[in-house]
C-alpha cells in the first residue's frame, strides 16, 4: 500500500508549479500529484468558487464529481462557507452530506486561499475507507495548498 511522503510531495508540487500563476493549471497539477501519492485517495480534486455562494467542479482525478455544490450543502460547502478544514471520518454522519459517489466513506476538504486570503475553492479528497484521514494529512496538505496558491 502506497502511503504519501509529504516532504517529497511538497517538493514535487513546488518544482512542477514554479513560475505558474494560472489557478486551473495549478489545481490540475496538485490534484494529479496528490491523487497518485497515496492509495487511500480515491477521488482527489478541486471545486472552484465561480459564483457567490457556489462551487463548480474543477480539475480532479477519479470518477465523476458533482458539477455544482452550493456553500450551504455538504462537506465541500462547509469548507468554503467557513474557511476551515473539514475532516470527516464518516460521511454518513455528516449532516447534509452530498453523495457524489456512493462508495465514499470518509472525506477531507480544505479551503484554498489566494494571496489575498480569499477562498478561491476547496480541495476535496474522498476515500472508500472509513476514518482514512488524519490531522497530519490536513496540516501537510494545507501547507502545500498555501505554498502553491497563496504566493
Amino acid at each position: 500500500m502506497t502511503r504519501v511522503n509529504y516532504a517529497d510531495l511538497r517538493q514535487t508540487v513546488a518544482a512542477l508549479t514554479e513560475g505558474e500563476d494560472d489557478s486551473v493549471a495549478l489545481m490540475a497539477t496538485v490534484a494529479c500529484e496528490v491523487h497518485h501519492s497515496d492509495d487511500r485517495f480515491d477521488w482527489t480534486g478541486f471545486y472552484r468558487v465561480t459564483d457567490p455562494e457556489e462551487l463548480r467542479i474543477g480539475p480532479y482525478q477519479g470518477g465523476h464529481g458533482c458539477l455544482r455544490i452550493p456553500f450551504s450543502r455538504g462537506v465541500c460547502g462547509a469548507a468554503a462557507r467557513t474557511g476551515q478544514v473539514q475532516l470527516v471520518p464518516d460521511v454518513d454522519a455528516f449532516p447534509g452530506h452530498i453523495a457524489c459517489a456512493s462508495s465514499t466513506r470518509s472525506e477531507l476538504v480544505l479551503p484554498v486561499f489566494n494571496a489575498r486570503q480569499e477562498v478561491i475553492g476547496v480541495f476535496d479528497i474522498d476515500s472508500n475507507t472509513p476514518d482514512a484521514f488524519t490531522q497530519e494529512d490536513a496540516e501537510a496538505l494545507a501547507d502545500i495548498l498555501q505554498a502553491t496558491f497563496a504566493r
